[in-house]
């Protein structure tokens, strides 16, 4: 009796098991672009490249302030014999046994050819197309999770539908094989009927392995457990709105921020021209310094200031930096061509967005009026059927166009979501539909 308690015991703890690690959780889109942003590794990725260029320039900023430098020296000397020459024999001094020297040099900038506030420029807006790389990778994550959770309630959607006319096929068998039995009907429609059923089965498998991958693709991407199966809230998903599309690339042109970087740093590749043309003009500089020594019993210096102006003139760099100059410019134009090229890219993609948006709408109605044809249809076959006014494989063949009219239409759906927030995406719109800007 306590070995079959056991048994119950250890059979109901398997099952317990088993449901948590099928966990199942259901996300709303919203709450899905939100997680991948707040873990993704390439969103992380993306900000810390952003702060290593805010660091590059605040490193640039500081070279506008002043250098200081102190240093200071304490030695011990041995018996040192100094003379001084022409001074005759009284000359000779004490012998020190110690030396102590400090000083300090300021050194400000005053002129450098404008290479100083060309340089902040330059890093300033190399800082900025960062800052919009990340944006564009924010929004790119945003866009793989919409395609993955589009594709998880399509493959959900397909299963529901081959599930339900499973059981109908099924059905249909344990009736044919009574009906077989009596002589009504031959073994091959039997066998027909049992056909469909298999390759339903096949069907259903293809869709679970659809669902199972596609799962692992999202959990993967949100940073949740793999055993996690999402859900995908039927009502959430279609609550989502998808009005208000753009219909030119106005608005694309406007707020791409892959655009905005390579605007950026076109930018700041004119600045680096500038930064080149430096090389021609001399640097200026606002000298100051303090010296303190102390040679015991022998010499002592105090308050000895000094200040002045540095001027340096490198003349052989204005031969030489003709080149440098060349090549500062020759990057500014690749950076200028580049931004032409994405242009006339994005008009591309964002043309594509709105016809396939406008086909998927039209494909909608369509697979709408075909689902109520096809299921009039089999409805009439069906009572042909049942009366021997139609064969089997008519009937098999009005089921199959039903299920493949259900199945269309459900996912038809689902493609009008998926190609207005493509859509969105091609049109630097996507961020501000989740209003999650701020993360």
């Amino acid at each position: 009796m306590k070995i079959s308690q056991l048994m119950l015991f250890g059979v109901f703890f398997i099952g317990i098991s088993s449901v948590e690690a099928q966990e199942k959780t259901s996300l709303t889109l919203g709450e899905a672009v939100k997680m991948a942003w707040e873990k993704s590794d390439e969103v992380t990725l993306a900000n810390t490249k952003v702060n290593t260029k805010k660091y590059e320039l605040q490193t640039v900023k500081n070279n506008q302030y002043p250098d200081l430098k102190i240093s200071g020296q304490y030695q011990r000397l041995t018996k040192a014999s100094i003379d001084l020459p022409n001074q005759g024999e009284s000359a000779s001094l004490a012998s020190p046994d110690r030396a102590m020297l400090g000083m300090a040099n300021l050194s400000l900038p005053i002129f450098a050819g404008f290479k100083i506030q060309s340089s902040i420029d330059a890093y300033d807006n190399l800082y900025e197309a960062e800052s919009a790389n990340a944006a564009k990778t924010k929004e790119d994550i945003a866009l793989r999770v919409i395609t993955y959770y589009t594709a998880l309630y399509k493959a959900q959607k397909t299963l529901d539908a081959l599930n339900e006319n499973q059981k109908s096929a099924k059905q249909r068998v344990t009736d044919f094989i009574e009906l077989e039995k009596n002589g009504i009907i031959p073994r091959n429609d039997l066998l027909k009927a049992q056909l469909l059923v298999s390759k339903t089965q096949l069907s259903i498998d293809e869709a679970n392995n659809n669902i199972n991958n596609i799962n692992f693709y999202l959990t993967t991407l949100l940073k949740l457990n793999p055993t996690v199966k999402i859900q995908v809230n039927e009502d959430d998903f279609f609550n989502l709105k998808t009005t208000g599309a753009p219909t030119t690339d106005a608005m694309a042109l406007e707020n791409r921020k892959d655009l905005e970087a390579i605007r950026l740093q076109q930018k700041a590749s004119e600045a680096n021209v500038k930064i080149a043309k430096a090389g021609y003009y001399p640097t200026l500089s606002l000298l100051g310094g303090y010296t303190a020594l102390d040679l015991k019993d022998i010499i002592t210096v105090k308050y000895a200031m000094n200040f002045g102006l540095g001027l340096s003139y490198d003349l052989s760099g204005i031969l030489k930096n003709s080149a440098h100059v060349r090549e500062a410019e020759s990057k500014a134009l690749e950076v200028k061509n580049t931004e032409s090229i994405m242009t006339d890219r994005i008009k591309v993609e964002v043309q594509k967005s709105i016809e396939d948006y406008d086909l998927a709408i039209n494909q909608s109605v369509v697979y709408e009026e075909a689902l109520q044809q096809a299921a009039e249809n089999y409805r009439l076959v069906k009572d042909k059927f049942d009366n021997g006014l139609a064969d089997t494989n008519d009937l098999v063949e009005a089921d199959v166009e039903q299920l493949s009219a259900k199945i269309n239409t459900a996912v038809a759906k689902a493609t009008i979501i998926q190609k207005y927030y493509e859509l969105l995406s091609v049109s630097g719109q996507l961020s501000q539909s989740f209003n999650l800007s701020k993360i």
